[in-house]
């Protein structure tokens, strides 16, 4: 996101240099990814961490002490684990079978059984059906994902990433239900509706990731085997939820955001099951 206007409340009070969506939840200011440490609501800058932080030691196991050693250097701690999940279960399907193995079969997405086994809206964003397929998706997650999660902070962008995922399985159930689909291209689709919302309410040129997300799509349309209604389904519902974020950014209005947020994840979900039934007869 460059070129933006100069506007002091979107720079890290720190780094004048970075710009970031991110507020301190104590004092509200601004704050770039490696200023912010996670508190049980939102972020801290480090100023409000010295005031909280207590002057007794605390004891923590090594692993947890380095992730949290990650987490408050503004690693993207969400998207990297999202990315070891996925390299995990594809190298289970390897082992398998990526096409009909047991694990592929298991984790995805397949609208008339999504009623009984509403996981796989989820377990489908992990599964790959080749080393390509991965990569793209993989590679793309890295490149916006983590400036993403820089910029929203870890909870929402996880919000984001799932919420547009789910929101792909559903434009399959309605526009395609007899598809197999896998892959986590709805919820990447996503992503790029959403770096895209957000630097235009930055006040960003974004042409260039305009032209680049239309390329992405169209090669949906022409390319066989391709979900392009995941592709769809994820560009709305990831662009709906930044574009929530970007009109509830202050403090004040965290109450609304969270409630307009569970609401849209209630609504993917129940598009995908309410269609799910209706095409095994229940509805």
């Amino acid at each position: 996101m460059t070129d933006a206007p100069r506007n002091a409340a979107n720079y890290c009070y720190r780094h004048p240099d970075r710009q970031s969506f991110v507020l301190c939840q104590r004092c509200g200011r601004t704050i770039c990814g490696e200023c912010q440490t996670p508190a049980a609501v939102g972020v801290h800058c480090p100023e409000c961490v010295r005031e909280a932080r207590g002057s007794a030691p605390r004891v923590k196991p090594a692993v947890v002490t380095r992730f949290r050693g990650a987490a408050a250097a503004g690693k993207p701690v969400v998207t990297y684990s999202i990315m070891a999940v996925t390299a995990v279960v594809f190298l289970l399907q390897l082992l398998t079978g990526v096409g009909n193995g047991v694990v592929t079969q298991a984790l995805v997405f397949y609208a008339p059984v999504e009623i009984q086994q509403p996981w796989r809206m989820v377990t489908t964003m992990f599964v790959h059906g080749s080393f390509w397929h991965i990569l793209f998706n993989m590679y793309s997650l890295y490149i916006f994902g983590a400036e993403l999660e820089r910029q929203l902070g870890r909870a929402r962008y996880a919000a984001l990433y799932f919420i547009a995922g789910i929101g792909g399985s559903a434009a399959v159930a309605v526009l395609a239900p007899s598809s197999v689909v896998l892959g986590a291209s709805g919820a990447v689709f996503g992503l790029m509706a959403a770096f895209f919302v957000i630097a235009r309410s930055l006040g960003s040129r974004s042409i260039q990731l305009l032209v680049l997300v239309a390329i992405n799509l169209a090669l949906g349309f022409i390319l066989p085997s391709v979900a392009w209604q995941a592709h769809v389904g994820g560009l709305i519902a990831g662009g709906a939820v930044a574009f929530l974020y970007s009109k509830t950014r202050h403090r004040s209005k965290r109450v609304l955001q969270t409630g307009v947020l569970v609401a849209l994840g209630v609504a993917v979900v129940a598009i995908t099951l309410l269609r799910s039934a209706q095409l095994i007869g229940l509805l």
